[in-house]
C-alpha cells in the first residue's frame, strides 16, 4: 500500500511539473492549482497515461519543457485584480453599485423609448442600440467579476473563456460603430435638416445596426480560432477579471506573432475608421454651427450634440488612456492596468443613461411622466 501511495504521489508531482503549477505555488496564489494536478490526484487507479508518465526520466521532462510540449488547458483561473486580492471584498462594493446602476439605467432607457411612440425616431433607435450593447457588456463580464471578488470563483473553462472574449470584443466594436452612426445622425440633423427624414429612414437605421453587428462578428470570429491553436504550457492563471485577447496571448508559449499583428490591425481599423469619421463629422458640424446667424441658434445646435459628445468622450477616453499607459507605463503596477480595463467596461454603461436622461428633454419628460404615473397608481391601490 505504501508503494502504491508513493506511485500516486509521484504521478501527481509529475503532472504538477508538466503544468508548471506546483501545489505550494497554488496555495501561495490562493487557488487550487492546475486542472491537470487535481484531476490526477482524484484518480483511484493509475491509467495507462499515468504509467507512461512514471517511466519518463527527469531529463525527458527537461526536453518536454524545452520543446514547449502542448498541454490543453481544461480550466483557466481568473485572478481578479493582481496585487489587491486582500481588498477584493471592498472593491466589489463600487463594482456592484455601478453594475446595478447600469442595469437599472439602461433597462429604464429602453422601456421609455419602447413605450413612447414620440421617441420612435432615428436618434432614439440608435440610443436603444447603445443601451442594449451596454447591457450585454455588463452582463458578459460583471457576474463573473463579482463571483471572483465574493467567492474566489475564478475558474473558467477554455470554451467559456473564448466565448466571453468574443462577446466582449465584438460588442465593444459594435458600440464604436453605433457612436459613429449617431455622429452621422447629428451631422444630417444640423447640416441637412430639411432632408433629415428622407435620409435617415427606419430602413437605413436597421441596415446601420445590421452592418455594425456583421462587422463586429467578421472581425472577431477569427480570434477564438487563433487562440485555440496556441499552446499554453507556462501557466493557466489569467491576471485579469475577465478573458480578453492579449491576456490569453501572454499565457501562450508558441508563436503569437499573427495574434499580435491581427490585434493591432483590428484596433487601428476601429480607431482609425470610426474615430476618424466621427471627428470629420463634427468638424463639418462645427463649421455649419459657426455659420449660423444668431448666438441662440448656435447654442441650440450645440445643445443637440452635447449628449453625443459626452458619450464619445466616455467611451474613447478610457480606451486611449488605457492604451497609452499600457504602451508607455512600464513601471505602473499591474493592478492599475486591470482597474483601467474595468473602468473602460463599467463607466460607459453607467454614464450613457445618465447623460441622455439628463440632457435629452424628451427622455427626461417621459421618464418623469412614467414615474408620476406609477406613484399615482401605487396610491390608488392603497
Amino acid at each position: 500500500m505504501l508503494v502504491r501511495m508513493s506511485e500516486k504521489m509521484n504521478v501527481g508531482l509529475t503532472f504538477c511539473f508538466a503544468g508548471s503549477v506546483s501545489a505550494s505555488e497554488a496555495r501561495r496564489e490562493g487557488r487550487t492549482g492546475s486542472i491537470l494536478s487535481y484531476v490526477v490526484f482524484a484518480q483511484e487507479k493509475p491509467t495507462e497515461k499515468d504509467r507512461g508518465m512514471r517511466q519518463l526520466s527527469s531529463g525527458s521532462y527537461d526536453r518536454l519543457a524545452h520543446n514547449h510540449t502542448r498541454l490543453e488547458p481544461l480550466v483557466f483561473f481568473l485572478s481578479g485584480i493582481p496585487g489587491l486580492e486582500h481588498a477584493h471584498r471592498w472593491i466589489s462594493i463600487p463594482f456592484c453599485s455601478v453594475f446595478v446602476i447600469s442595469l437599472l439605467g439602461n433597462c429604464s432607457l429602453l422601456y421609455v423609448i419602447k413605450t413612447d411612440p414620440s421617441l420612435h425616431k432615428p436618434m432614439f433607435f440608435f440610443l436603444s442600440m447603445l443601451s442594449s450593447i451596454d447591457l450585454v457588456l455588463s452582463l458578459t463580464t460583471m457576474p463573473k467579476t463579482l463571483g471572483i471578488f465574493w467567492f474566489k470563483a475564478g475558474e473558467i473553462g477554455l470554451v467559456g473563456c473564448l466565448v466571453q472574449m468574443f462577446f466582449l470584443h465584438s460588442f465593444s466594436i459594435m458600440e464604436s460603430a453605433v457612436l459613429l452612426a449617431m455622429a452621422f445622425d447629428r451631422y444630417v440633423a444640423i447640416c441637412h435638416p430639411l432632408r433629415y427624414h428622407s435620409i435617415l429612414t427606419h430602413s437605413l437605421v436597421a441596415k446601420a445596426g445590421l452592418v455594425a453587428l456583421m462587422r463586429a462578428v467578421v472581425l472577431m470570429l477569427p480570434l477564438p480560432f487563433l487562440l485555440r491553436r496556441l499552446s499554453y504550457c507556462h501557466s493557466f492563471t489569467i491576471a485579469h477579471c475577465y478573458c480578453e485577447h492579449m491576456a490569453l496571448v501572454r499565457l501562450a508559449c508558441s508563436n503569437t506573432r499573427f495574434n499580435n499583428l491581427y490585434g493591432i490591425f483590428v484596433a487601428l481599423l476601429i480607431v482609425g475608421l470610426d474615430l476618424g469619421s466621427i471627428l470629420l463629422s463634427y468638424a463639418k458640424i462645427l463649421r455649419a454651427v459657426l455659420s449660423l446667424a444668431t448666438k441662440e441658434e448656435q447654442h441650440k445646435a450645440f445643445n443637440t450634440c452635447l449628449s453625443h459628445v459626452c458619450a464619445i468622450l466616455v467611451f474613447y477616453v478610457p480606451v486611449v488612456l488605457s492604451s497609452v499607459i499600457h504602451r508607455f507605463g512600464h513601471h505602473v503596477p499591474a493592478y492599475i492596468h486591470i482597474l483601467l480595463a474595468n473602468f473602460y467596461l463599467l463607466f460607459p454603461p453607467m454614464m450613457n443613461p445618465i447623460i441622455y436622461g439628463v440632457q435629452t428633454k424628451q427622455i427626461r419628460e417621459r421618464a418623469l411622466h412614467l414615474f408620476h404615473r406609477q406613484q399615482l397608481l401605487r396610491k390608488a391601490t392603497l
